[in-house]
């Protein structure tokens, strides 16, 4: 015996269940696949979503204000020579300051997801534009010095910087240029417009500062060591503005007075008028080109960036198209594919079914009541075509065949055995009448006792001959040639059933009812009980007796015939009572045939027979007789109905005792 697995109770039962789970497997892994290629391109289309929030509502403000606040310092430092472009640059940061709180006020990104310090920059910068009127106050104080000044706007657009350099770290960013590739450009225009604030406040003093200069030098050397490096760097889309910048007349000339001013060295000589002539044109359309070229590169494009568009998208979305129609597909071809197997499948096994509980049953049934049956019409052979399925079909239609075809030979067999039983009985049966003839004759004849007493013996064995023969002719279905048309006592009746039994000295008959039973039923019950009579004596020790009683009840007469044997176990005498209530009798089977007698007799005349365990150890067979058979009328003379058999019992069995 198999022990069972814990894993068995996670197997599916079902054929259904079990292609189900063979099918669904693959798919919930494309499933999977699919699944994470759409979660991959839908990131990237959060992500550049989240950049283009980031850029119009932080970055972009940012920039814009960095951008202004250039030109402010610029203007600042020269301001006593051109307080009209100072009040311009003020106004304009003004207007970029209020956008930039703006922005940071409005916005939905989560400024810590994107980096950690990002909301501490932002706080420092949202101060700095707020505090733009104490700033400028301080820078143009009659005691305000310029180096002072520029070191103060410089402070607040490294801010800027700051906030632009954490904004860049975010992912989302990819949709432009490399993010950090613009901000070192950004960069390096802030130190051009270093320069140009740097001579701005020269060129008013008449002299360039010892400090003014290092701080000039320093910011030709950021400029030149950021700008042509990151412009290689940028994307061939983004970088021909640049190159178009580094090319041009403008860039040259800035380049031209950058060596000279470092030449000059710091003193009023770096800072004169024919010194730096063309000098503010020259630095303002570098520094426009500059921001145009810059805008476009980062947070232009950003902005212009498509969620899905194909720079977005691109194989992922691709990925996550086919794998959705993968996905499809495999659910049809899965569905489809498995929805037939499991029609066939279970078709195939409501076949088996049918055949095996309805169908086949029913053919052999049909066979043993002696019908007819046609195998090619009740299992029509098969072609052995198709799948492996329709193999099975076939196989179990052959299966079919073969089962009908040897239940119909041995019903064949067994209705030549029966017509074999018919003709040796009704052959034994007229010899055995000539034989029981010749013996009442010869009785009659006989005077000595003696000779009397063995011819009643011989009488007796012929008897139990007939009976035998009789025997053959019930399990043929064929009835007896004895019968009565009037009723006999149930007494006379239970001495002619001792009366065909070879020990019938030992069978003891206590009181019987004053009753009679219908003639038409006489020979069955008579038979019936000495079948039962003779297996009792048969399994009793030789000096027991075997007791029969026969009572009157409600709905008929109950007959009880009790041995005192050994007895049966609960197995036997279950096994005995199915033979005796069986539908079916099985003429070959030679053991018990007493038994199938029995239930031939017991069926055609609607009695109740069943074997049961006695209180002193033995067996008690119980007969009812129903109501239907019995008379309470009896005929005039207790023994005035008898008929051939009758005579031998009464002179053979021992008298009952008084009473009966």
């Amino acid at each position: 015996m198999r022990v069972p697995r814990p894993t068995d109770r996670l197997r599916p039962r079902s054929v259904r269940a079990r292609i189900i789970a063979l099918l669904l497997l693959p798919i919930v892994s494309l499933m999977a696949l699919w699944g994470f290629a759409a979660v991959t391109t839908a990131s990237s289309i959060g992500a550049t979503e989240r950049a283009k929030d980031v850029n119009s509502e932080l970055l972009a403000p940012v920039s814009d204000f960095v951008t202004v606040l250039q030109a402010e310092r610029t203007a600042v430092l020269r301001r006593t020579a051109a307080p009209d472009a100072y009040a311009t640059a003020r106004a304009a940061t003004d207007r970029t300051a209020a956008a930039l709180l703006d922005g940071i006020n409005v916005s939905s990104t989560d400024a810590a997801l994107l980096d950690a310090s990002l909301p501490g920059r932002i706080d420092r910068l949202e101060s700095d534009a707020g505090g733009l009127a104490a700033l400028r106050t301080e820078a143009t104080a009659k005691s305000a010095k310029s180096s002072a000044t520029y070191t103060n706007y410089t402070t607040v657009i490294e801010h800027g910087f700051a906030v632009m350099g954490a904004l860049t770290d975010d992912d989302g960013t990819d949709a432009a240029s490399e993010a950090r590739v613009v901000l070192e450009l950004a960069r390096a225009r802030e130190a051009v417009a270093r320069q140009q604030a740097l001579l701005g406040a020269g060129a008013v003093s008449g002299a360039l500062t010892q400090e003014q200069y290092a701080q000039f030098v320093g910011a030709v050397a950021t400029q030149r060591e950021l700008l042509q490096p990151a412009v290689d760097d940028l994307k061939s889309a983004h970088r021909a503005a640049y190159e178009d910048v580094l090319d041009g007349d403008a860039y040259a000339r800035v380049q031209a007075i950058e060596n000279r001013v470092s030449s000059a060295g710091p003193g009023a000589s770096a800072v004169s008028a024919g010194f730096l002539e063309g000098w503010d044109t020259a630095v303002s359309d570098v520094l426009k080109g500059l921001t145009a070229a810059e805008t476009r590169a980062g947070t232009g494009a950003t902005a212009q960036a498509d969620p899905f568009g194909w720079d977005t998208l691109g194989a992922s979305g691709v990925a996550v198209v086919l794998g959705l129609v993968g996905v499809l597909l495999s659910l049809l071809v899965s569905v489809l594919v498995g929805r037939g197997l499991i029609v066939e499948l279970l078709d195939l096994r409501n076949d088996a079914l049918e055949v095996a509980g309805r169908r086949l049953p029913q053919a052999m049934r049909r066979l043993h009541a002696g019908q007819g049956v046609d195998i090619d019409a009740e299992a029509p052979m098969r072609r052995l075509v198709g799948d492996e399925l329709a193999q099975v079909g076939t196989a179990l239609t052959a299966v079919q065949r073969a089962a009908l075809k040897a239940a119909a030979e041995r019903a064949e067999l067994l209705s030549g055995i029966s017509g074999v039983y018919v003709s040796l009985a009704r052959r034994s049966q007229v010899l055995l009448h000539r034989q029981l003839d010749l013996l009442e004759a010869m009785q009659r004849r006989q005077q000595d006792q003696a000779e009397r007493d063995d011819l009643y013996r011989v009488d007796y064995l012929a008897t139990r001959m007939r009976r035998h023969s009789e025997s053959l002719l019930i399990l043929s279905g064929i009835a007896p040639g004895r019968g009565w048309r009037d009723p006999i006592p149930l007494s006379d009746v239970l001495r002619a059933a001792v009366a065909e039994i070879e020990g019938a000295s030992r069978v003891q008959i206590w009181a019987v009812p004053r009753v009679s039973l219908a003639g038409g039923s006489v020979a069955d019950v008579i038979h019936l009980l000495a079948e039962l009579v003779e297996n009792a004596t048969a399994f009793s020790p030789p000096s027991a007796q075997v007791q029969l009683r026969a009572a009157r009840i409600r709905d008929g007469v109950l007959i009880e015939v009790e041995d005192s044997g050994f007895g049966m176990n609960e197995d036997a005498l279950a096994e005995a009572n199915r033979k005796i209530e069986s539908e079916k009798v099985d003429l070959l089977d030679a053991k018990q045939i007493g038994l199938f007698v029995v239930n031939r007799l017991r069926e055609r005349q609607g009695l109740g027979v069943e074997l049961r365990t006695s209180p002193n150890g033995g067996v008690t067979a119980a007969v009812h007789i129903p109501e239907s058979l019995m008379r309470d009328d009896m005929p005039v003379g207790e023994h005035a109905a008898q008929g051939r058999g009758l005579a031998p019992a009464s002179a053979l069995i021992p008298q009952q005792r008084p009473g009966g």
